[in-house]
């Protein structure tokens, strides 16, 4: 591990994985588009989906010799958003943000085999085991019909890209259906690359065409913080009442999971029994933890006999296989 992620030297190839600059004296590996996996600088060849090329161009990212496939390194499909891969090279490999559960157009990721696996941690401690997709729906439904039925507007919350898309597929059959702006700019990508994804006014030209004053309405928007501009004006003007999806829902110890008025734990990530199941399942020699409760993940896996430990900065200066 290094100042700029995780390289990975092999013969006579060096792999960065989600650097933080992609560097020109090798491969830079870009698991998806959440902008705390995308490098900040172009530098050499990038490797990633095309869809996460585009969906990084979107963003303002521009990357530079780009390209979709190499000899010897294969891409495998991440289940964690849009053109999210995993990346398998030398019997290594490499989650990225990952999540073997389905969810709507988002299929769970089939994990291959391997001697080493460097995966994430983001819910690696066993408070987080999430209830099924069923059940949140279920929930989440019977929760809008009934602010429904007492005329009141809905913001349904997720991630700009990955968990709003997956809420509009969940939720879409509500209407009238207005999306934030953001939203509906990313999810206009999505149907491009073939996502079946309702459609709806951007809350700019459904409020400036009087539409918002009637109700009730569901709209999907961005997590953002109750204290946002816009939140608080749609809940002064028109009185909308916050449902968020996060996967930080399932603890009262976070808060950041709980910033809405109703909160649900759904998640683009793995659970602890699946991140569980995953490791188990790729058959791998070594494990190297990543991103999140990467401690205590490392320490659960050595209990029941795999050999773990977390990747850390300067914990191995060069991550040399």
């Amino acid at each position: 591990m290094t100042k700029n992620g995780i390289l990975c030297e092999v013969n006579d190839k060096r792999v960065f994985l989600d650097p933080k600059n992609s560097d020109s004296s090798g491969v830079n590996f870009v698991s998806h588009a959440h902008t705390d996996h995308l490098p900040s600088k172009n530098g050499g060849t990038i490797l990633s989906s095309i869809e996460t090329n585009e969906i990084a161009n979107l963003r303002g990212f521009k990357m530079e010799n780009h390209v979709e496939y190499l000899d010897d390194f294969k891409l495998v499909d991440s289940g964690h958003i849009l053109g999210s891969k995993g990346l398998l090279f030398d019997d290594l490999f490499y989650t990225g943000d990952i999540c073997t559960r389905d969810r709507g157009f988002l299929k769970g990721a089939k994990i291959p085999k391997c001697k080493i696996l460097i995966t994430e941690s983001t819910f690696g401690i066993s408070e987080f085991i999430f209830p099924t997709l069923e059940e949140i729906q279920k929930q989440v439904n019977e929760l809008i019909s009934e602010l429904y039925g007492k005329g009141i507007p809905i913001i349904l919350m997720g991630y700009q890209l990955g968990k709003a898309q997956t809420i509009t597929q969940l939720f879409g059959h509500w209407g009238p259906l207005y999306f934030h702006d953001s939203v509906k700019e990313m999810n206009l990508l999505h149907q491009k690359f073939g996502v079946s994804l309702n459609d709806g006014l951007g809350h700019s030209e459904a409020e400036k065409k009087g539409l918002l004053a009637k109700k009730p309405w569901v709209m999907v928007a961005p997590m953002v913080s109750s204290k946002n501009k816009f939140i608080q004006e749609m809940k002064s003007k028109y009185g909308a009442v916050t449902i968020g999806f996060s996967g930080w829902a399932q603890s009262t110890k976070f808060s950041f999971g709980r910033r809405t008025d109703y909160s649900f734990p759904m998640s683009d990530h793995c659970d602890f029994n699946e991140l569980v199941e995953m490791v188990i399942q790729s058959g791998a020699e070594h494990v190297y933890t990543i991103h999140g409760f990467v401690d205590e993940f490392a320490t659960h896996l050595r209990k029941i006999g795999i050999n773990a430990q977390p990747l850390l900065e300067n914990s191995l200066d060069d991550f040399i296989l």
